[in-house]
């Protein structure tokens, strides 16, 4: 059986597109919604050139009501019916009630090796931690902040010279790299960890 993702995004959506070009052949799941909370995020116009349904709903005109806005949202997601929904650079701290309405389906990921760094500004703290190593992680989305079970990481050597910027975009080539892979694994019902090198 296919399964059916939705995508959740805020920004270019470069994940995303990694997520969705993943998704063919004899891929267990299909990309069925990308939707955001900015309805100017550039990976809208990057989805719909793919194909692939889209909807925003602009959490600044709820004023701070999260609970509104994730209601407003859910419409959205739930028409599509998804069997899994992907955390690909959403911007938004969830409730612990949308949180649980997709419990067990729902995956993130972050750029450092979880449990280090939960949160923002993760490739300087790591620099400023003096770390040979960084990385990213997809995990299970809960309650806790980047606190879900690890489904995947990815590390990537912290070079001579780094900025807070180029290990960003060394990172980010190996988040294009395991999401697609964790999400196929976890789509086939394996939640075993993907560890790339």
């Amino acid at each position: 059986m296919t399964r059916r993702v939705a995508i959740l995004i805020s920004g270019s959506g470069s994940n995303m597109v990694a997520l969705a070009r993943s998704m063919t052949g004899d891929h267990p799941a299909r990309a069925v919604l990308v939707a955001s909370n900015d309805p100017t995020a550039g990976g809208l116009a990057k989805a719909s050139a793919m194909g692939i349904p889209t909807a925003a709903v602009d959490h600044r005109a709820f004023h701070g009501d999260r609970a509104a806005f994730e209601a407003a949202l859910v419409e959205h997601i739930e028409a599509a019916a998804p069997d899994i929904v992907c955390l690909a650079g959403f911007m938004r701290i969830l409730t612990p009630a949308f949180i649980a309405r997709f419990k067990g389906r729902m995956l993130n990921i972050h750029p450092s090796l979880l449990p280090k760094y939960p949160g923002l500004h993760t490739h300087q703290r790591a620099l400023d931690a003096g770390d040979k190593e960084a990385g990213c992680t997809v995990h299970e989305v809960t309650a806790d902040l980047d606190a879900g079970p690890i489904l995947g990481q990815a590390r990537v050597p912290v070079l001579p010279g780094d900025t807070a910027e180029t290990l960003a975009a060394r990172v980010l080539e190996q988040e294009h790299r395991l999401y697609p892979a964790v999400l196929r694994r976890f789509a086939a019902g394996d939640r075993s960890p993907v560890l790339l090198p």
